[in-house]
């Protein structure tokens, strides 16, 4: 990792009508517009949706990471985040980001350390750490289970 502080740099782009590009260095450019709710169009990503899912890729990239130091073998995690947006004192702004995060870790893994990896993670995470809204993680951990060798595959 690189010494703090980090600079990332965006491009807005637009005309009075029609899509905004989100524009950096060596990455693909990303049309944006307005949610439905803001009247838009609902069919591209939005400044909105943009935050929403940067809370939950961050929070899947930090897990890895920690996972990772931690030795924790998992076969997949799926967060489903809901960002509530309202206003307070006049001013529109996300109050809460809820994390339903499906951790699904080997046979033999213990969830109690798979549930720790995951909690650390969500405080870890830098995004979520530079928001005003309160983050709540709603973890649901999964063991697989072993494939049983029916006895006749032994024959």
């Amino acid at each position: 990792m690189q010494n703090f502080p980090h600079y990332y740099s965006v491009n807005a782009t637009s005309s009075p009508q029609g899509d905004i590009e989100l524009t950096t260095d060596r990455v693909s450019a990303l049309r944006s517009a307005a949610p439905v709710e803001f009247d838009g169009p609902g069919d591209r990503w939005s400044p909105e949706t943009l935050l929403v899912g940067a809370v939950g890729d961050c929070l899947v990239l930090t897990f890895r990471g920690i996972a990772k130091a931690s030795k924790l073998p998992w076969t997949s995690l799926e967060c489903r985040i809901i960002g509530t947006l309202d206003r307070i004192d006049r001013v529109s702004q996300f109050v809460s980001f809820e994390i339903h995060a499906h951790l699904v870790v080997p046979e033999g893994s213990d969830p109690d350390i798979a549930r720790r990896v995951l909690d650390k993670a969500e405080h870890s995470c830098l995004i979520a750490n530079s928001l005003k809204g309160a983050i709540h993680l709603v973890p649901y951990i999964d063991v697989e289970k072993a494939e049983s060798v029916p006895a006749a595959a032994h024959a």
